[in-house]
């Protein structure tokens, strides 16, 4: 057997054009390889060094499709207007049975990739089956991932409302969208952004200072949010507006994380993706409904094996000696 190394790139990544609908499947069909016992993970282990800024390891494995992976995720706070990434991650592969290393992966881009597609995922078993209007808050390179993944998930989508505490970023955002057929306006505003969206994505970065301002009660009554920043940006004392609350993992998170990083005590989660990746929730559609995550180790292990295999049938990567 080979002893050596598949190393991709960020620019190999890309240059895999992996779509967003390839993208939700693959992490809808590890929840449901999980849920049926043929793949693990653990609880991300995290060194927290202040609001923001630390490192996480986050370890996973797959009987199904014959590989570990381990994502070496570093968090940093960044100024606004910054050019620095606020994360920056690394992903190596293992053979399942063996144990050799397999694959090296540039993590930026596969966390771009998978954290979309895992909001996506949540969205298609828990939003309103035909939104017309999304709303971001935060305007970040996950909110340009966002964008390409609702669009592909709901093309009847029409409008798109950006804001953000960069101006900049929420019209760069803006731009896009209206590149991909929406109108789009820039607001100041959350409630207005909150009143007028069907969907809400919040992406709001962590750090000194920063203090919840989303109140739910200010949703639509039928209305899909994710919360990508796992929640710090949203009142805890208005969560209780959601019908529906729902993570990725219940074994890693039982509630959403206020802005200084701890669990709040105003709700609890009730499903996760193990569950929904089954079938969409009953009643959610219908009213209120919160998908707050950390991300989880399975949805990089989905996306690393979907990388992988993509680049060896198309020549793409370095091979490394070891």
């Amino acid at each position: 057997m080979s002893d050596s190394l598949l190393y991709l790139s960020r620019d190999d990544v890309r240059a895999l054009a992996i779509s967003p609908g390839e993208a939700r499947e693959a992490v809808l069909q590890s929840f449901r390889d999980y849920a049926a016992g043929l793949d693990r993970s653990i609880p991300k282990t995290a060194l927290t060094l202040g609001p923001g800024h630390g490192f996480q390891a986050m370890t996973a494995a797959s009987s199904a499709r014959q590989i570990a992976t381990v994502k070496w995720v570093a968090m940093a706070p960044v100024a606004a207007g910054s050019t620095l990434p606020a994360v920056s991650a690394l992903i190596c592969m293992n053979d399942y049975a063996t144990g050799m290393p397999r694959a090296i992966i540039d993590g930026d881009e596969i966390t771009l990739i998978r954290t979309a597609a895992i909001t996506a995922a949540a969205a298609s078993r828990l939003a309103p089956p035909r939104p017309r209007t999304i709303g971001f808050v935060g305007c970040g390179l996950q909110a340009h991932a966002h964008l390409a993944a609702f669009r592909a998930l709901y093309p009847g989508l029409t409008t798109a409302l950006t804001m953000s505490r960069s101006r900049a970023s929420a019209e760069r955002l803006a731009e896009a969208a209206r590149a991909t057929g929406l109108a789009a306006q820039v607001l100041d505003d959350a409630d207005t952004l909150l009143a007028q969206s069907d969907i809400v994505i919040s992406m709001v970065p962590g750090g000194p200072g920063m203090t919840p301002f989303l109140d739910a009660r200010r949703l639509k009554p039928v209305a899909f949010a994710a919360a990508v920043d796992t929640g710090r940006s949203w009142l805890p004392e208005a969560l209780p507006a959601f019908d529906v609350l729902a993570t990725d993992s219940l074994e890693q998170s039982q509630a959403p994380y206020d802005a200084a990083g701890n669990p709040v005590t105003t709700v609890v989660f009730g499903h996760d993706l193990s569950e929904l990746a089954a079938a969409p929730h009953p009643t959610a559609p219908a009213g209120r409904s919160l998908f707050c995550f950390r991300g989880v180790a399975l949805a990089d292990l989905a996306l690393a094996h979907l990388a992988v295999g993509k680049a060896r049938a198309r020549g793409l990567g370095t091979i490394l000696p070891r």
